[in-house]
């Protein structure tokens, strides 16, 4: 049996190795995808061959991450229960095709992952995997396996002298990529306790940021962002840009319980500096290029979509369907916003587009000649009909 694993080069993923050989005489091709990790990656393939792996395999996928998820969800203005810009949702998609593409080069039956049975991942992989190849098992050794947690994983490894880094027992868990790093478990399990002031790797504190604003001008062509300052980077380079001045000036932090698709309440913590900037840029150049009805339609579907990504059904006919419908609207979404970074916020402060609806001549509170004010009152006097004599009943 050959069997493709979802490798990092952690405790778990390489107990896993040693496990899927010996539970199920397996071949192991270990799979790391690179989505911005960080150091990992270049350790991952050496760690895997002394840990028995029969192939491993390291694939940048850095620019399919960002152009094929991340990109997408900008566009789509996601937000998952008001607050969560999808950073590890967004990556799983991509992990996964990464997976059935080294699963059908090495001929493989099965993919296997490190994903808990308490979680989200092991739903986002395991549908992401039945879209892409319906033939190929999962298997998921946390729903298998008797090991019930560090203290076990780290006798299995010992007693099979499988070469683990030897680290501190983490207060969380954490999960990076080049859009964002989120931290759940441990210490962050009371909802009422507050993040460690060390846990934080992609922005400053607030309090320790600079003492002087910093403007940032965000340039986009057709919902998709292109520049910063007036300097056109590639898509990767862009969003590594974004995090370092967002996270320099301490923007982008998240504390939230969000409520997990399997059920449960969750607290997670979150750093999405560039993806934060970004994201409140494209809502101002969509104010002045997106005509009113089409911008609430969209609006109303985001909370769906953002569920739909959250959920692990990127592969599905309704998020394709919706993002057919999202991707469509933003050709005219091309132009420049302003942001003034300052101790964690990012505030809007200037918008222009060639494609601007805004009319100053219509807006202005000056004399104007095209509109005329006591058309108004017919207005009103129309919209009023439905409600004229309700009486306004609230229950109350």
């Amino acid at each position: 049996m050959k069997v493709v694993l979802a490798y990092s080069g952690g405790l778990d993923t390489s107990v896993i190795l040693a496990w899927l050989r010996e539970e199920y005489d397996a071949e192991v091709i270990a799979y790391t995808a690179d989505v911005g990790q960080g150091e990992e990656v270049a350790e991952a393939e050496a760690k895997a061959m002394d840990t028995g792996a029969a192939a491993a395999v390291v694939e940048d996928l850095r620019h399919r991450f960002v152009t094929g998820a991340v990109f997408p969800a900008i566009r789509s203005a996601a937000l998952y229960e008001g607050h969560y810009l999808l950073g590890t949702s967004l990556a799983r998609p991509i992990i996964s095709e990464g997976l059935v593409r080294a699963a059908h080069e090495h001929g493989a039956d099965a993919i296997s992952h490190g994903a808990t049975g308490k979680g989200n991942d092991q739903v986002r992989f395991e549908l992401s995997v039945a879209a892409l190849d319906p033939d190929l098992k999962t298997i998921a050794p946390w729903r298998e396996w008797k090991l019930k947690g560090r203290a076990d994983l780290v006798a299995y490894a010992e007693e099979r002298q499988i070469p683990v880094p030897v680290t501190p027992k983490s207060p969380y868990s954490m999960d990076a990529n080049l859009f964002h790093i989120s931290y759940e478990g441990g210490v962050l399990e009371d909802p009422w306790q507050a993040p460690p002031d060390d846990m934080f790797r992609l922005t400053t504190n607030p309090v320790d940021a600079p003492d002087k604003p910093e403007e940032i001008l965000i340039g986009f062509e057709s919902g998709n962002p292109v520049s910063i300052n007036g300097q056109r980077l590639d898509p990767v380079a862009l969003l590594a840009q974004a995090n370092d001045v967002a996270g320099r000036h301490g923007v982008g932090r998240v504390d939230m319980v969000e409520n997990r698709f399997v059920g449960i309440k969750s607290r997670g913590v979150y750093e999405t500096p560039g993806g934060t900037v970004l994201h409140l840029a494209h809502r101002a150049v969509e104010s002045i290029t997106l005509d009113r009805e089409v911008l609430h339609l969209r609006d109303e579907m985001v909370p769906r979509y953002a569920e739909v990504v959250y959920n692990g059904f990127w592969f599905s006919p309704e998020r394709v369907a919706m993002q057919k419908f999202m991707d469509d609207i933003q050709s005219p979404v091309t132009g420049e916003a302003r942001l003034t970074l300052y101790k964690g916020s990012a505030t809007v402060t200037g918008r222009r587009s060639p494609n601007s609806l805004y009319d100053e001549e219509s807006a202005t509170f000056e004399a104007d000649d095209v509109y005329d004010q006591a058309d108004a009152a017919g207005f009103i006097n129309l919209n009023a009909l439905r409600v004229r004599g309700f009486g306004g009943d609230d229950g109350s």
